[in-house]
Order: C-alpha cells, then sequence, then structure tokens
C-alpha cells in the first residue's frame, strides 16, 4: 500500500525533470537560431544594406514617377435614361480595356494612354427615389415582403434607378475637364433618341411656365378688382361687412395662386435640370490614389529585396545541405 504513493512521487519528479529538460533544449536551440541570424547578417551585411538602400530609393522613385489619380463625377440621368448611361459607361470601358486609341480619341479624350478605366455605380438614395412616384414606393413594399430590404435596396436593377450617380474614372497622371471629363460627358450625352425626347420636355416645360404667368396675372387682375372694390365700398360706409361667399372664393383664388406660384418654381429647376440628358451636379478631380502599395513602395520594396535574399540564401544553403548529405550517400 504505501509503495503506491512513492511511485507517483517518481513519476512526478521525472515528467518534471522532463519539461525542465525540454524548455531547455528549446530555449538553447532558439537561442542557437538567433546567434546563427546573427552571424548569417554579420557574413551577408554588405548584400542586406544594399538590398535595402536599393529599395528605398527605387522605391522613392516609383512613388514619384508612378501616379494613380481618382476622378470623379456625380450625374443625375433625365427622361428614363438610367439604362443608357450604364450601357454607355460599360461600353467606354471596354474600350478602354481594348487600348481602342482611335475610339478614344473620336470622341474628344487628349490624354488616352493615361485613362486607366472607368465605372459607375448608384448613390444610394432610396429617399428621394421613393418621394419622386407613389410608384417607386410601392414597389420597395412589394418587394420588400419577400426578402432582405437592405439586399433590396442594393439590388442593381433597384439601385440603377435611383436619380443619382457617380461615374469614377483612374488616370496615370493630373487630367483636367478639357481632356478627360468633358469628352467622356460629352459622349454620353450623344443620343438622336433622347434629344429628341429633351426637346419635347423642353418645349412642353415652357408651355407650362408661360401659362402659369398668364393665370398669375389674371389671379393678380381679380384681387387688384377685389380690393378696388373694397375701397369703393370703405368709402361709401364706416362700417366693416363680411360676406362669406366673397371671402370662401378669395381664399380659393389665393390658395390657387399659391399653388401657381410654387409649381413655378419647380418647373424653372426642372427646366435647368434637363439641359442635358446626362447632367452634371458635381465633379472631383486628381485625387491622388494611396491605396494598395500606391505611395508606399519606397517601405515595401526594402523589406522585399531584403526577404527575397533570405528566402534565396535559405533555400541555397538548403540544397548544398542535401547534396552534401547524397555526396556522402554515395561513398
Amino acid at each position: 500500500m504505501s509503495s503506491t504513493p512513492q511511485q507517483n512521487d517518481d513519476n512526478q519528479e521525472i515528467d518534471l525533470s522532463e519539461i525542465s529538460k525540454k524548455i531547455s533544449n528549446a530555449f538553447e536551440g532558439f537561442l542557437m537560431f538567433f546567434f546563427n541570424w546573427i552571424l548569417f547578417l554579420k557574413r551577408n551585411l554588405i548584400w542586406v544594406v544594399s538590398l535595402f538602400v536599393i529599395g528605398v530609393g527605387l522605391g522613392f522613385y516609383l512613388d514619384k514617377t508612378t501616379n494613380i489619380y481618382d476622378n470623379q463625377v456625380i450625374v443625375m440621368p433625365n427622361f428614363g435614361s438610367n439604362d443608357y448611361l450604364y450601357s454607355k459607361v460599360e461600353q467606354l470601358n471596354a474600350k478602354i480595356k481594348e487600348d481602342d486609341t482611335i475610339f478614344l480619341k473620336k470622341i474628344g479624350i487628349k490624354n488616352v494612354s493615361k485613362l486607366k478605366k472607368i465605372e459607375i455605380e448608384p448613390i444610394n438614395d432610396v429617399y428621394r427615389f421613393i418621394s419622386n412616384k407613389t410608384e417607386n414606393f410601392d414597389l420597395i413594399k412589394l418587394m420588400s415582403e419577400d426578402g432582405n430590404i437592405q439586399k433590396i435596396l442594393e439590388d442593381k436593377v433597384t439601385s440603377k434607378n435611383y436619380p443619382y450617380h457617380r461615374i469614377k474614372f483612374v488616370t496615370s497622371e493630373r487630367t483636367t475637364d478639357e481632356k478627360t471629363k468633358q469628352p467622356i460627358l460629352s459622349f454620353l450625352n450623344d443620343s438622336d433618341y433622347f434629344k429628341i425626347i429633351q426637346n419635347q420636355i423642353i418645349n412642353n416645360t415652357n408651355l407650362n411656365i408661360k401659362l402659369n404667368e398668364q393665370m398669375l396675372e389674371q389671379i393678380d387682375g381679380i384681387l387688384a378688382e377685389f380690393s378696388s372694390s373694397l375701397d369703393a365700398s370703405a368709402l361709401k360706409s364706416d362700417r366693416l361687412v363680411y360676406y362669406n361667399n366673397e371671402n370662401s372664393q378669395l381664399n380659393d383664388v389665393l390658395k390657387t395662386k399659391e399653388n401657381l406660384i410654387k409649381e413655378q418654381s419647380d418647373l424653372k429647376v426642372h427646366r435647368l435640370n434637363i439641359d442635358k440628358i446626362i447632367k452634371e451636379l458635381s465633379s472631383t478631380l486628381n485625387n491622388k490614389n494611396t491605396k494598395s502599395v500606391n505611395g508606399k513602395l519606397k517601405y515595401i520594396l526594402p523589406i522585399l529585396f531584403v526577404f527575397g535574399f533570405i528566402i534565396i540564401s535559405l533555400l541555397s544553403h538548403f540544397y548544398k545541405r542535401q547534396q552534401q548529405k547524397l555526396a556522402n550517400a554515395e561513398k
């Protein structure tokens, strides 16, 4: 009975001794590994320093000479030209990928070789989308009953019909309106079909503005006559008499005038927005792209060169050791 506790104590001492030995061996192995690295760096110090300096110098040069600029134009497609807009941007991007310089120069782009890509994305403005038309709200409501509302709002079919969209294009040098932006917008606005629709809608808008102005003049005339009649009545009597029927009609006239003034304001703003098929709202050019490795090569290349040298040295050392083992085995 007394031998069992003694055996457990011995086993525990053996286990602790083995663990201590393993820890000691691991620590010695780490120290040896660290020491070998110091020897490696000492033997190859000139190579490591040289590659690091070359990497820094080359990185600075590439960062200075290789630039990527992001440009964007926010547009509003008119007359239901959303699908047309997306297809034209896709066509233009395809021409850029194909390096079709003849086509790009034909549409007026000056720095053809510097234009790298173009894309378009909707600006998520569901509130304006549903406020413009009741049918849009009913459509979103119906679609949301069968799926995730966020997914529906971001769906390409839905978002393509939002009122505002962002056209983004990338250049490898600084650009200007004349070199790139205006030729792109001119290309997007070149549609005989939508020009016919545009002319008709502009004519209708101008006609509505003219008719509203005539109605406002008539209302002002009615109000002037009414004011004159009140002044005449006031001269005949010092008592103020209210006529409910006339007051009711006057309120209707004033309400009509108020509605016409608001409609006139909306029509004039609308006329300003439809002067183009694809209306430019704002633009931002020449934002230097610092994403990914852009502008960071002076930090990346030195590390990459040194790391590459170390990998090659290790592979070379491994290859020589394996060759030596084969040679010893053949002996």
